[in-house]
């Protein structure tokens, strides 16, 4: 990545100067740097009756579809003003350029470089990726395998006197090579064993390369899939590849298919409702490809037997707004993941396979409330499944005749993650565990014998002893009687008497959860006498899917207020004090950011806002965007629904803002960002600088090189953490008073 190594603060300013005409110059006998002043170009836009006025709608580049995929088509003074602003926030953050090192070089000594997965098992060969010493990204690597497993139904047998040799499927620090950005987003292998197929992101954009690799000779074949967006699967005969198609637009609309070495394409499959997205896969069994269609409420399966590889694919049940569904195959029976007939939770149904649909739904596992089942993973004689209760997890598993029990975890926060088995015709399962203290520990489980078998401990190099640190689960009340969870970690020399700086992280959208999980990162923060905490707020289903259902749409604001929440009984419990905490969200959360930002500025020292949807009303009246019809269920349509409108407009944070004391407040982007678009922290800087009356500074942090993600190697990802945890120290000890 190029990152401008900012020497002196003066030196900053004027290059920034340099850069942008918009850049007001430092006052003569300050030494403070001057931010760049944003032109100001009223735009009156009506809707629904309602007129709102944009200053900075010139931000946004009417040719932004070409600049995702080549950013060097950005307009000339939309790049002047980014540059200018990362320079200034350079110029600002200059005094801590020796935190951010220091903290990177913690990070980077917590992570064992040389560092390999527990390999996959399948047929005859274990999958697995590695890392060596100094590589920003991995190695996918397969080696023979030894023992007796099953092959089409017969046993098979090899042992080696002498250890088999790896063979390298993809290096992809070469593929890397040259480019400023570059991310293997999904690598799969063919069933026969012949074939390696991967989808490159090389712009950060989310449009992909799709490349096939002949393993018998090396050779990466000649006819690469073009705008994909990175899904794929082989069929089960592996003749064929599917894929999902990327429009102009930026999102999956088409799902082609052509033979697996080469040759011309069908269409397979045209969604015609912009709002759905879609995927494509094979059950666990291989007997079907399944195309996936859903959004954030509703969903739909089509099916195609293995058998007939190039039929017209069937749909499995119409789909129904309100409903969804998702499917797998077990040997002889269909098994379903669905909320029909009100099982809020979800519960699990089965049906015959030559007859799907919904009359035919048996239920398997019942609906029980608050057990929210997050997914499911067949092997031949098993179901085990993921479930979530009280914001923590575990893993139920089942076999044919339905006797089933629990992997237990006894601790009172930790992350439980179902890896799922790599191979059908086995009784071994893979999970993870970790907490906020114990670093991942990945287990085979045997799921008939019930024993368990340690696969690999994650290890820190630079040494970790999970007796230093405290983990806490506390309940936090909001408004209207809910407890919200709230997940503390801190070192137990930390003293909980209101004077240690806190950071509370938080999300609370699409019913992603926040698990409470196990990150060197944050030992950073946390070994420097902080607390981190994690608020499960609504939005999430952290505590099953009602509590994701409690705070969309028309009840959106749940998710704020319970952020406030968590950090009022915090602040109550002596874990902080007003004024001695800084929020981070990213994305979704980024708007989490933003809102409460507006909201209670007071409790704030400093706000992180990454990737931050902040421009609500803007972004979901625009079609054009790859996320807008897809998530009108997720937000409210303001473009035809007057009440959705006034809603989002009261809580919109780019609309909200208004003069006041706010808090310090970073705001991060990727110029190839498809999902919250640059020009959304960009405005949001834009306006929020002119209306603070703290004289605390408002930052913008573009990466010109990368999307939502943020950078792609694992260093130059970890410098961007610590940029923003150095950027938290800063805001607690107001460094800019100092600089």
């Amino acid at each position: 990545m190029n990152r401008r190594q900012v020497i002196m603060s003066t030196a900053a300013t004027a290059l920034a100067a340099s850069a942008a005409p918009a850049l007001a110059r430092q006052p003569a006998g300050t030494s403070m740097p001057q931010p760049p002043v944003a032109k100001k170009i009223p735009v009156v836009i009506e809707q629904l009756g309602r007129t709102r006025t944009d200053d900075y709608q010139w931000m946004k580049d009417d040719n932004w579809q070409a600049v995702l995929r080549d950013p060097t088509l950005i307009k000339a003074e939309v790049k002047a003003h980014l540059t200018a602003e990362n320079a200034y926030r350079e110029a600002m953050m200059a005094s801590t350029l020796p935190l951010q090192q220091a903290m990177f070089a913690e990070m980077r000594g917590r992570i064992k470089e040389d560092d390999s997965s527990v390999p996959a098992p399948d047929g005859g060969w274990n999958y697995y990726v590695e890392y060596r010493t100094g590589d920003q990204h991995p190695r996918y690597m397969r080696v023979e395998r030894q023992g007796t497993w099953m092959a089409d139904g017969q046993p098979v047998t090899k042992n080696f006197v002498v250890a088999p040799t790896p063979q390298l499927l993809l290096d992809a620090n070469e593929l890397a090579k040259g480019k400023a950005y570059s991310e293997v987003s999904a690598a799969s292998h063919s069933p026969d064993h012949a074939l390696f197929a991967y989808a490159e992101d090389a712009q950060g954009s989310e449009v992909h390369k799709i490349y096939v690799r002949d393993l018998a000779t090396g050779e990466v074949l000649p006819e690469v899939i073009d705008s994909a967006t990175g899904d794929f699967v082989f069929s089960p005969d592996s003749q064929w590849i599917f894929w999902t198609n990327r429009d102009d637009n930026g999102r999956p609309d088409k799902i082609f298919r052509r033979p697996a070495r080469g040759g011309e394409t069908t269409l397979v499959y045209e969604e015609a409702d912009d709002g759905m997205f879609i995927g494509v896969g094979r059950t666990a069994d291989d007997k079907f490809i399944v195309i996936g269609i859903q959004n954030q409420e509703t969903s739909e399966a089509r099916y195609i037997p293995a058998a007939t590889p190039t039929a017209e694919p069937v749909i499995l049940e119409p789909r129904v707004v309100a409903t969804r569904y998702d499917v797998d195959h077990w040997d002889d029976r269909w098994v379903i993941r669905t909320n029909a007939d009100d099982a809020i939770d979800f519960k699990i149904v089965e049906a015959p396979s030559e007859a799907p649909g919904k009359t035919n739904w048996k239920d398997l596992v019942p609906h029980t409330p608050g057990r929210f089942i997050e997914g499911l993973d067949l092997t031949k004689g098993h179901l085990a499944r993921q479930e979530r209760a009280d914001a923590n997890t575990r893993i139920i598993i089942r076999d044919r005749a339905g006797a089933e029990h629990e992997i237990a975890v006894d601790e009172p926060a930790f992350a439980l993650s179902l890896a799922g088995a790599s191979e059908f015709d086995t009784t071994i399962t893979r999970y993870a565990y970790n907490s906020p203290s114990t670093p991942t520990q990945t287990f085979d489980y045997d799921m008939a014998s019930r024993e368990r078998t340690l696969r690999k401990t994650q290890e820190v190099p630079s040494g970790h002893d999970p007796a230093d640190y405290v983990v806490e689960r506390l309940n936090a009340p909001a408004a209207d009687g809910e407890l919200v969870p709230v997940t503390v970690l801190r070192r137990k020399s930390t003293p909980v008497d209101g004077s240690a700086p806190l950071l509370l992280y938080g999300y609370g959208s699409y019913g992603i959860p926040m698990p409470a999980s196990f990150s060197t990162n944050r030992l950073s923060l946390v070994d420097r006498g902080w607390i981190y905490a994690i608020a499960h707020i609504r939005g999430g289903s952290d505590k099953g899917w009602s509590w994701f259902l409690a705070a969309r749409r028309m009840t959106k604001k749940n998710t704020f207020t319970d952020f406030i929440a968590a950090a009022e009984h915090l602040i109550g419990r002596k874990y902080a004090t007003a004024g001695n905490i800084v929020a981070q969200g990213g994305s979704a959360g980024g708007l989490l950011m933003g809102a409460v930002n507006n909201m209670r500025p007071d409790l704030w020292a400093g706000v992180i806002g990454q990737v931050p949807f902040v421009d609500v009303i803007n972004t979901m009246s625009d079609t054009s965007l790859p996320l807008t019809p897809p998530e009108w269920p997720e937000w409210g349509n303001p473009i035809e629904d007057p009440a959705a409108y006034d809603y989002m407009f009261s809580y919109s944070p780019y609309d909200q803002v208004e003069p006041k004391a706010y808090p310090a407040v970073l705001a991060t982007g990727g110029l190839s960002d498809p999902r919250v678009t640059y020009w959304e922290p960009e405005k949001w800087v834009a306006k929020l600088r002119p209306a603070t009356t703290s004289g605390k500074p408002v930052l913008l942090k573009i990466n010109m090189e990368a999307g939502h993600g943020g950078a792609a190697g694992r260093f130059d990802y970890l410098k961007e953490v610590a940029h923003d945890y150095a950027f938290a120290v800063w805001a607690i000890e107001k460094g800019w008073e100092t600089a």
